[in-house]
């Protein structure tokens, strides 16, 4: 069976573009030409991964992102037609997986979508063979992908869930930023670490105390990262 994606993108040549490539690949797409009727599409639960545009009639895409992470875990692609950092910040923030930026080629979208739907496959036949961890105050529940501090649940994206599961399955091991990024992300970082970036800076203002003082994530300086058993 043919695994269905969303594309939501209002100018049709770049929709079509990307439609063309994706079934050329073997994938069944639909196409939604605005933000609402992308959110109403989306929501629906029919697709497998989501291509969203930023910059969308009616509802944007940051609106039509955190809807849909609210509600759903599946893989949300975010496509922007700017360089700044603070679209791709925010992006991540509201619970994007990844992002890509105009103009791109179609094969570099192909191996996104390949890569983030494997990824979601691992992850989702992980069930039996993963365990819950306790560290110090923080538990992590990989079956129901739940996390709590001091018995209070905190509210992760599904990236700052695996970023963090990852981590604390491998205490005191260093891990560079590009490392954690191709681990997790499933691509070549080509310089995007600054993915991992901010679903750390995340991270630690949901589960620790101090974020300026961590104790669960340390930052190692021209090294990495840790997390402190």
């Amino acid at each position: 069976m043919k695994r269905t994606i969303l594309i939501v993108e209002d100018e049709p040549s770049i929709a079509e573009l990307q439609r063309d490539y994706l079934e050329m690949n073997g994938y069944e797409i639909e196409i939604a030409v605005n933000g609402e009727q992308g959110l109403e599409l989306g929501l629906s639960g029919k697709y497998e991964l989501i291509v969203l545009d930023v910059m969308l009639p009616k509802l944007n895409g940051f609106e039509v992102c955190k809807k849909i992470r609210d509600e759903l875990d599946i893989p949300i692609l975010m496509v922007t037609a700017r360089r700044e950092d603070i679209d791709i910040v925010r992006g991540l923030g509201l619970g994007a997986d990844d992002y890509i930026t105009k103009p791109f080629k179609p094969a570099e979208l192909v191996a996104r979508v390949k890569a983030h739907l494997s990824r979601y496959d691992r992850l989702k036949g992980r069930g039996s063979s993963t365990s819950e961890l306790e560290i110090r105050e923080l538990r992590l529940n990989p079956d129901s992908r739940r996390a709590f501090v001091r018995d209070e649940e905190v509210s992760l994206t599904t990236k700052e869930f695996d970023l963090l599961y990852f981590l604390a399955l491998h205490p005191n091991h260093v891990f560079s930023k590009d490392q954690l990024f191709e681990r997790l992300w499933g691509v070549d970082s080509l310089g995007d670490t600054q993915t991992v970036t901010v679903h750390i800076r995340k991270l630690r203002e949901k589960i620790e105390e101090d974020s300026a003082n961590p104790l669960y994530i340390e930052t190692l300086w021209g090294a990495g990262y840790r997390f402190r058993s």
